[in-house]
């Protein structure tokens, strides 16, 4: 028993090491502070049911949750910083800090309006995606430039986007297990901004989280390996959950 119970508190580590957490925000590269702007839960683990009704903004966040709503123009390029635990690295020297090299997978971004960005809930609301990044030519992944990006993803708030305050949901999908249905890990944050500008739309695609995805869909379920094990895609095309993304 002695033995037994040696191991598997030798493979906790293991098991979780590899997850993530968003915790920032930046505007054209100015980071606006751990934790500001940003709801951010305590536990880095995935969510891997897509019908999970938390599945918008995650849940169980840090305490107090930020007030503060970001202000940005758009146009702006906002990101979000993805670490291994709150405040980055678990422990000097840790090799899944953002996130475990083999957890490949694309990064993708959503807006949805409210009224209040500050006190707004995740659910019920009409998302619409601003930002994409899946599998190349190359083989590289979106996780593989967050990784690369020292944890960050950026994508620019369109153009076209009507002024007021929104959620920005983040969204890392690890598909390092997605051949089996149900083992595709969503790792979700949302941060919340004021948007200026003379920009009208409000989406043009809609979607509700629970509801977007189904736990079939092909860049859910999906193979990412070739036949020597290499995690490229095999040579197949990458199809990114969600609708397509907003275009002013």
């Amino acid at each position: 028993m002695k033995y037994f119970a040696a191991t598997v508190l030798a493979l906790l580590p293991v098991l979780t090491s590899a997850h993530c957490v968003a915790q920032r925000v930046r505007v054209n590269g100015a980071d606006q502070g751990q934790l500001v702007g940003i709801r951010t839960p305590n536990s880095n683990n995935p969510i891997q049911n897509v019908n999970d009704g938390n599945f918008a903004c995650n849940s169980g966040f840090h305490s107090p949750v930020s007030s503060t709503v970001i202000n940005v123009k758009a146009g702006d390029k906002v990101g979000t910083q993805w670490g291994h635990v709150i405040g980055g690295a678990q422990f000097a020297g840790d090799k899944d800090n953002p996130i475990a090299a083999s957890h490949k997978g694309p990064t993708i971004f959503y807006l949805a309006k409210v009224d209040n960005a500050a006190s707004a809930s995740g659910s019920g609301l009409k998302w619409f995606k601003i930002g994409e990044d899946g599998l190349d030519s190359s083989g590289k992944w979106g996780v593989d430039r967050m990784i690369a990006n020292g944890g960050w993803v950026d994508f620019p708030i369109p153009s076209c986007v009507a002024p007021g305050q929104y959620l920005l949901r983040t969204e890392i999908v690890a598909l390092h297990s997605a051949s089996k249905q149900g083992q595709a890990q969503f790792y979700v944050g949302c941060a919340q901004i004021n948007i200026s500008g003379a920009g009208s739309s409000a989406g043009s695609q809609t979607v509700s989280f629970p509801g977007a995805y189904s736990a079939g869909d092909p860049g859910i379920l999906v193979n990412i390996y070739d036949t020597q094990g290499n995690p490229t895609g095999g040579g197949r095309p990458y199809t990114i959950p969600g609708p397509a993304k907003l275009s002013c």
